[in-house]
Formats: C-alpha cells, sequence, structure tokens
C-alpha cells in the first residue's frame, strides 16, 4: 500500500464529512487508505462515517486523547509506505497526493523528513504557516510582535515563517504544520511519532525539529493547494490561549535553555497575539450582497434563494470566463457557491485562489449533501448552512 491517510476529528462533522470526500476522490488513482480516529466527539460524526463511509476504518476513542496520542494511535493501525497527517477541516485537490507521491519517489530517500504542502484558507488566501523556521525565542519574538511583516526580506526577521520562499517555490524548510504533514511510516515510527506529553499546538514543530536533528531535511512543496478552514478545529479562546503557552514553554524546555524571562516574554505575548486575533475575528463577518451559484441545478437555486432570502445568479460549470466578468471591479459583498456535484475539488480550490479578494467569500456544497460550507475568515470557526431536500 501506498499512502494511509490519517484524519483525527473532533466535534467537526461536516467539515469531516467533506474532507473525506476528498480524499476519496484524491486516493481513486492510489493504492491507498483512510484511517479516520474520532476523539470522542459529541456531535454525530461517527454516526455519519457509518452511514455514509462504512467502508472506512473508523477509530471510536472513549476519551479526547489530543492531538498527538490520536494521531499516534492511527498510524499504528497504518498499512501504507506513506502516511499523511491530515486535518479534518481541509480539502484536498484530486492531484495532490499523485503530484506528492511523484515528488517522493524522485527525493533520494536517507535525507528525507517531512514534507507539507501550500495551504489556502477559506477565502482562497495563503497560509504562511505553511512554511515555517525554528521558532528559537527570538523567531518567537519576530512573530508575536510582527517584525517579520515589517521586515518581510531581512533574514533576520523572516524566519518565522521561512521566507526565504515564496509561496509558490517549493523547497528546504524547518518546520512543517500538522494539518498536512506527509512522510514514510517507517520515519514517523522511528521518531515516536508526535510527543504524547504536549496536548496540542507545539506538536508538529516538536516533530519536525526532531526530524531535522536527525539529519533529515523537510520539504515545502508549493505545486499543489489544500483548503485548511483553520479556525475551525480551535477557536481563539482563552483555553487555547493557555494550551499554547503551555505548549511552547514545553517545547523550550524540551529542546532549548528555558528562562524565566522567557516564560514572562511568552505569557505576554500570547495575550497580545490572542487580542488581535479576537479583533480579527470581530471584523471577519460581513453581509452578503449578491450570491452566485456554480450548478447545472435549477432547482438548487430555487431552493438556495428561499433560503437565503434573496436573489441567487446561477453560473454553469464551465464558468471561467463568466466568473471573471461578473467580479471584474467589484464593490459589493458577493458569496460564490460551488456545487460540487458538477466541479472537481481542484476547480474550486483553483477558483478560489484565482478570484480571491476582499469582497469575495465562498461556499461548497459537497457532492450529495444536505449543507453548504466554508469559512469566511482564517482566525473565525467556519460555518455550515443546511439546505433542505
Amino acid at each position: 500500500m501506498q499512502l494511509s491517510v490519517i484524519i483525527l476529528n473532533y466535534n467537526v462533522r461536516y467539515f469531516l464529512e467533506q474532507c473525506v470526500l476528498s480524499v476519496l476522490d484524491a486516493l481513486q488513482h492510489i493504492d491507498g487508505e483512510i484511517i479516520v480516529v474520532d476523539n470522542h466527539s459529541s456531535d454525530d460524526s461517527c454516526q455519519m462515517m457509518k452511514a455514509r463511509f462504512p467502508s472506512i476504518r473508523l477509530i471510536e476513542n472513549k476519551e479526547n486523547t489530543g492531538f498527538p496520542k490520536g494521531n499516534n494511535i492511527g498510524v499504528a493501525e497504518a498499512k501504507g509506505e506513506y502516511i499523511c497527517i491530515l486535518n479534518p477541516d481541509t480539502v484536498v485537490a484530486e492531484d495532490t497526493f499523485t503530484k506528492i507521491l511523484g515528488h517522493l519517489r524522485q527525493t533520494p530517500p536517507s535525507g528525507a523528513g517531512g514534507l507539507g504542502c501550500k495551504l489556502i484558507d477559506g477565502t482562497g488566501n495563503f497560509l504562511p504557516e505553511s512554511k515555517r523556521g525554528i521558532p528559537t525565542p527570538w523567531v518567537a519574538f519576530t512573530k508575536i510582535f510582527g517584525l517579520y511583516k515589517i521586515f518581510p526580506k531581512v533574514s533576520l526577521f523572516n524566519q518565522y515563517y521561512a521566507q526565504h520562499l515564496s509561496e509558490n517555490e517549493s523547497g528546504v524548510v524547518d518546520i512543517l504544520v500538522g494539518a498536512f504533514m506527509v512522510m514514510p511510516r517507517e520515519l514517523y515510527l522511528e521518531h515516536g511519532g508526535f510527543d504524547e506529553n504536549c496536548f496540542m499546538y507545539s506538536d508538529d514543530i516538536d516533530l519536525s525539529y526532531r526530524l531535522l536533528l536527525s539529519g533529515k531535511s523537510n520539504f515545502y512543496f508549493s505545486e499543489t493547494s489544500v483548503i485548511h478552514y483553520k479556525g475551525e478545529s480551535t477557536l481563539k479562546d482563552g483555553t487555547y490561549r493557555k494550551r499554547f503557552q503551555e505548549a511552547m514553554e514545553y517545547f523550550y524546555s524540551k529542546h532549548f535553555k528555558k528562562s524565566a524571562f522567557f516564560s514572562f516574554f511568552m505569557k505576554v505575548g500570547s495575550v497580545f497575539f490572542a487580542f488581535l486575533k479576537k479583533n480579527k475575528i470581530t471584523d471577519s463577518k460581513s453581509m452578503v450582497d449578491h450570491y452566485i451559484l456554480i450548478s447545472e441545478n435549477q432547482l438548487l437555486k430555487e431552493k438556495l434563494e428561499k433560503l437565503l432570502g434573496k436573489n441567487v445568479k446561477v453560473i454553469p460549470s464551465s464558468f471561467k470566463n463568466e466568473l471573471s466578468s461578473l467580479l471584474k471591479g467589484i464593490n459589493t459583498n458577493i458569496e460564490i457557491i460551488f456545487d460540487q456535484n458538477y466541479l472537481t475539488f481542484s476547480t474550486i480550490i483553483s477558483a478560489m485562489e484565482l478570484h480571491k479578494n476582499e469582497k469575495v467569500t465562498f461556499k461548497i456544497i459537497p457532492n450529495h449533501s444536505n449543507f453548504m460550507i466554508g469559512s469566511n475568515s482564517s482566525n473565525d470557526r467556519g460555518e455550515v448552512v443546511m439546505i433542505e431536500g
């Protein structure tokens, strides 16, 4: 078996459904498997998996074991030569795994570590954490206080987001993000997988760093894009701030010399960082003025107009030129709804990247589903809108 995709879920039932649909499409020409590990969700995630995807391996944990242990449980059951650690609030393109496995086959295995790819949020914007540097105390300082934005070309300040590479440039990086991480299964097991002493947030940094310490090189692969709604799995509240702070302090105490000054700095910085995130969440909501549905289903247009209380313009699935014309010079808020019954995920992802705009938001109606789903900000929880039959 070539690839095992491990999806750790916790209370994101609709995002999980869309994620699994996209992975199934991406594995059509690959000898692979999907393993969903549920961390004791209180929603109907497990019921959905059993009803819609009965052939997919589902592991139901009896408690929320955290990100590291949950993924380690899944990898322990995997059979693939390679594993992909994948968040449930992601959408992969149909050719994502084909491209990545093709690249890995050409990479000398002796020095190869983990591989990440280009992640975009629900508005089509690049997520800079797709590629990162080692967050030493100085690098963390430049991140928390925004120096990497002020001096993006100065290597002293631009290491946190590995800005020596552009988002469309593949190359070696230090740290990968746990939302999408591919590596040989044996390599993951040799390094003990994610450190289960860390509940979440620094686990991907820790594993990436341990790969570096063993002489491996991590790689950022820019030739495929994956949606990561990001804000869905974890709301940026006080609990998040506390756990993030604890996780980073654990990482530093494990790999670097810990100091009282740095502990104080992390507390101040995490509060400041969370405050900025909270303000961004407040500003992310906007009223939609016009809706555009990309579909061949006229009945769906009528259902959405009744649901949304506004006119919905329908354009066909061969929408490229027409959509560009409609969005040219826009000055009102527009939401584009992709009907995935007539579109590939690859087409949807490409369109989101091409038409990203502060005035444009996106939703997807997954294949054979009765809901549309998306997110208007990488800092906010996503939105699920039920569509009556």
